[in-house]
């Protein structure tokens, strides 16, 4: 949805980036790798570290906790690691193939010429590295007009009501409960959906399996995005 926000919304629709909407194939972990051994000296424990469903801001206090570094020395660097991760990731999205997910333009193209649905982001990365992975995956980050990034808050489940506190202040209709939808292909996506009690749809187009996905208990679960029809039906019922 772009430009002007129009009257009578009545679903805000947030959705996961990696793994959801697009695949990074690599760029957002060398990017962290690469700014992290630029800012503090060491990538320390980031190789260990499974990624899916964390924010940065948690994967970075868990990678550089582990190598010895106090919580007061890593916020130190962190205004100049999130500078350096946006520089890095420019980079990494030309390097890496980043594609989006199947079926994600055509539903985005579809639920952003309603004029019932506000679009949205709830997404571990930091609100300046989000635009660029998008816009690698030939997304346009304009379509989502509020979001909660992983540079808000270290905890994934407080970032879907601070995507629906500023859908708020955008249009000044509130968004509780099952106006939201969460969609994400993690099971902290269905979590922190569920943490807000929106409606969570679970998409196995991550690296989590179908399986793992089964057992977090969406409200609908696909393979991917690509039966439009049934995808639209879902977001759009209550």
């Amino acid at each position: 949805m772009m430009g002007l926000v129009q009257a009578g919304l009545s679903h805000l629709v947030l959705f996961d980036i990696d793994g959801t909407l697009l695949w990074p194939n690599g760029a957002g972990a060398l990017a962290m790798r690469r700014a992290l051994a630029e800012v503090y000296g060491t990538a320390g424990a980031l190789g260990r570290i499974s990624m899916a469903g964390m924010t940065d801001r948690a994967i970075v206090g868990q990678a550089l906790s582990g190598d010895g570094l106090s919580r007061d020395e890593i916020q130190a660097g962190w205004e100049h690691f999130g500078l350096a991760l946006a520089r890095h990731m420019a980079m990494t999205v030309v390097e890496c193939d980043v594609y989006p997910c199947l079926g994600v333009l055509a539903l985005l193209d579809a639920l952003s010429a309603r004029d019932d649905v506000l679009l949205g982001l709830v997404t571990g990365n930091l609100e300046s590295t989000a635009p660029i992975k998008l816009r690698a995956a030939g997304i346009d980050p304009r379509l989502f007009c509020a979001g909660g990034y992983g540079s808000d808050d270290g905890d994934r489940d407080k970032l879907p009501a601070i995507a629906a506190q500023r859908a708020e202040a955008l249009t000044g209709r509130p968004f509780t409960g099952r106006d939201i939808v969460v969609v994400g292909d993690t099971p902290a996506d269905v979590a922190c959906g569920r943490a807000v009690g929106a409606r969570t749809v679970a998409v196995a187009t991550g690296s989590p399996p179908l399986e793992a996905l089964q057992a977090a208990a969406p409200d609908h679960l696909f393979r991917d995005l690509s039966n439009l029809a049934s995808v639209l039906k879902v977001i759009l019922s209550r």
